[in-house]
């Protein structure tokens, strides 16, 4: 009777959450529908629990998407840092662009702004110290960061995309297919250059962000906000 009564009050308990369970759950729903499809209720749901049982883990939809983040650069080995401080800053810069890369996901989150995965602030830490060991200001490395990130994000944004058009090959064209012979009066470079446009955005990544990087580096000794020369 007393064995009976315990397995009647087992069947009603919660499934056994924990946090391993409810981050892989998360990071499959942004994956397969992107960080909007995210909620306490649709992972409690993919997990086979109740929003309310999740919130004994997680505290909120931010944190659960810092948890998704924690430890995804940490998958990837570092790469062996040249001495030179300005061969350092293009080494760090490729490979934040390879481990993004190979984890688009982890763009869906970054966009939302002040979310990171913790682990992967040495590649941020490694940035401005180089930059400043090149001698770039405070204010100037920091908008070197930026700027190197921005360059990292929008390729990858834009691959991303290239490759979505790749998969749909009768999804209509809007441009440049929409550039007639009618727009090189006011559109002369851009119609000339239409018909090879796809070819001609294929470019060698650590070639151009080398050049970004030169480019932010040139500026040393140039005033730039506080702390500029």
């Amino acid at each position: 009777m007393v064995e009976g009564a315990k397995k009647k009050r087992s069947a009603g308990r919660p499934r056994r959450l924990d946090p391993e369970t409810i981050v892989a759950a998360a990071r499959r729903i942004i994956e397969e529908e992107g960080v909007d499809a995210v909620s306490m209720r649709r992972v409690a749901k993919e997990v086979g629990s109740t929003p309310m049982a999740l919130y004994h883990h997680v505290r909120d939809k931010d944190e659960l998407l810092l948890l998704t983040l924690a430890g995804v650069s940490a998958a990837f080995p570092r790469p062996e840092l040249p001495e030179d401080p300005r061969a350092r800053l293009v080494t760090v810069s490729l490979h934040m662009h390879e481990v993004l890369s190979r984890v688009p996901w982890v763009l869906k989150v970054l966009a939302l702004g002040d979310l990171t995965d913790r682990q992967a602030l040495w590649i941020a830490e490694e940035i401005l110290d180089s930059a400043m060991a090149c001698g770039l200001s405070e204010a100037q490395a920091v908008a070197a960061y930026r700027t190197i990130w921005h360059f990292v994000y929008g390729d990858l944004v834009f691959r991303a995309a290239r490759e979505r058009r790749a998969r749909e090959p009768d999804r209509p064209r809007h441009f440049p297919a929409t550039l007639t012979e009618e727009d090189r009066a006011e559109l002369p470079r851009l119609t000339a250059l239409a018909p090879r446009w796809d070819e001609l955005q294929r470019y060698d990544v650590e070639e151009q962000l080398t050049a970004v990087v030169d480019g932010l580096l040139g500026r040393a000794g140039a005033p730039g906000g506080p702390g500029g020369g």
